[in-house]
């Protein structure tokens, strides 16, 4: 596939995209403000997501950040300034309907870390898909030493690690470091800063190689069945199954597979 130079976002100029080997890298460009999730931001990220989730030459996207600070979730100088709560509901229905749009992408979406994650921006963390942080990250949802309790970084939060881990965080408001990330879930793997790239790269270029309606039916239906009961799930996850077995890919990769050759993926 063709590759792209590093281009600008038409949205927001602190956010650049690129895209390579059917992997698209997206960065928070912003590091004076700590990349912080400003409204302006926030509309940025979720139109650059949403057009990535409609290129067909897109298989996964890498959610990255410039300087040492991933996120630092919403910037408190645009909370301040007005901070009515028509105004402040607004704002976090849209930082809300971001991390959705991550969520319910048809494309998988790896956050890579080195730096610190807090806050809404340790809520981003937690809606990607998959996520690989330097031993050097930190992470915390510090809004309780605040005042400002995190509630919306617990949706995320509480879907990924176990309760008790979780109001760990909320309730002690304290930094932990990308070990102990790892160890409760909240990233897959913490791995030396030389190698975070390579790591990323490799498990992006693993998932760039299989069959993306294969990949989008898995993820859409891995987050439709995580909420239901048991045998809603096991039922809902059967006619999955049985309409993927339907599909050109999934004949394909059987008949590669018992052929012993590479799958031709088309898509379909």
């Amino acid at each position: 596939m063709p590759t792209t130079a590093p281009q600008e976002n038409n949205t927001f100029t602190g956010l650049y995209t690129t895209v390579t080997d059917n992997i698209a890298t997206l960065r928070l460009n912003d590091p004076t403000s700590r990349n912080a999730l400003s409204s302006e931001m926030m509309a940025g990220i979720e139109t650059a997501l949403t057009d990535l989730g409609n290129q067909r030459d897109v298989h996964v996207v890498i959610l990255e950040a410039t300087g040492p600070v991933f996120s630092s979730g919403h910037n408190l100088k645009e909370m301040m300034g007005d901070h009515r709560k028509k105004k402040m509901l607004a704002l976090f229905n849209q930082c809300s309907g971001m991390m959705q749009t991550v969520v319910n992408l048809p494309k998988p979406v790896i956050a890579k870390v080195n730096g610190m994650a807090t806050a809404a921006g340790c809520q981003l963390v937690a809606s990607c898909d998959l996520a690989f942080a330097s031993e050097k990250s930190t992470f915390a949802t510090p809004g309780v030493n605040l005042g400002i309790f995190c509630s919306t970084p617990m949706v995320a939060l509480s879907r990924n690690v176990s309760p008790k881990h979780a109001m760990e965080m909320l309730l002690g408001g304290e930094f932990m470091d990308a070990e102990h990330a790892m160890r409760i879930g909240l990233i897959n793997r913490a791995v030396a800063e030389a190698e975070l790239d390579d790591v990323v790269q490799e498990f992006a270029a693993r998932i760039a190689s299989k069959s993306p309606l294969t990949v989008k039916t898995g993820k859409t239906a891995f987050y439709q069945q995580l909420e239901m009961p048991l045998a809603e799930a096991y039922a809902y996850t059967s006619k999955v199954m049985a309409e993927n077995m339907q599909s050109h890919d999934a004949q394909e990769g059987i008949s590669a597979f018992l052929e012993k050759r590479s799958p031709n993926w088309q898509g379909k």
